[in-house]
């Protein structure tokens, strides 16, 4: 376990000794999906030096957020999962990315979107109180990379891959964060061609009503 401390006897300056070091929440943001390998970990933060990874695992093992155990086969061999201590991080990542979706900038050129990162807005953007008359299934296509997402009335199922039976499925080579903080409406992303869509579009807006990203808020002069 790392040495560095803030030095106070505070709740909260314990929790950032503990996942305050870079890459330590994203890790254990893709791992809220279930356990990984070391090089799953590692293709999905490609950014990341194989020393810091490994002494971030380490770190998080040795403070209860993360264990080790023998996968099964297939893939087989040894993974990481989050213990019950560190699953209680999960509604904590969630709020997070939802946080910082609000100040996000456009993508730059080497930024990466993966499963794990979409299948994380999702989550974090799903409104359940405007999702209770809804059911549908969502396919959500960006690049190579497959996701969806069933809502059933409220509820929220989100996974990789494709999904047998579709109601809508979306298409973009762009990212979808216009679209979910409403400075591209619905419409306006299909002509674009931001978007393509494909089945019942009339829920493509039922879609950007319940994944959305609120506003920042507007600090008025004094």
């Amino acid at each position: 376990m790392k040495t560095r401390s803030y030095g106070k006897y505070c709740g909260l300056a314990h929790a950032l000794d503990v996942v305050g070091e870079r890459w330590a929440l994203v890790l254990v943001s893709d791992l809220l999906r279930g356990p990984k390998r070391f090089t799953d970990l590692q293709r999905g933060q490609p950014r990341i030096p194989s020393n810091v990874l490994s002494a971030r695992l380490k770190e998080l093992e040795d403070a209860g957020v993360v264990r080790r155990r023998v996968l099964p086969r297939p893939p087989g061999g040894v993974g990481y999962e989050l213990t019950e201590y560190g699953r209680e991080l999960e509604d904590i990542v969630l709020h997070l990315g939802l946080w910082g979706a609000k100040s996000m900038p456009d993508p730059g050129p080497d930024d990466v979107v993966t499963a794990d990162t979409l299948l994380l807005a999702l989550r974090s953007t799903f409104r359940p109180e405007a999702a209770r008359e809804l059911r549908a299934n969502y396919e959500l296509r960006v690049g190579e990379i497959v996701v969806h997402a069933r809502v059933d009335h409220g509820v929220l199922e989100a996974d990789e891959g494709p999904l047998a039976a579709t109601d809508l499925v979306l298409e973009t080579d762009a990212s979808l964060h216009p679209l979910l903080t409403g400075e591209l409406s619905p419409t306006e992303a299909i002509e674009s061609g931001t978007v393509q869509v494909t089945g019942k579009r009339k829920l493509f807006a039922r879609f950007a009503e319940v994944f959305h990203i609120p506003p920042m808020p507007v600090e008025l002069p004094a």
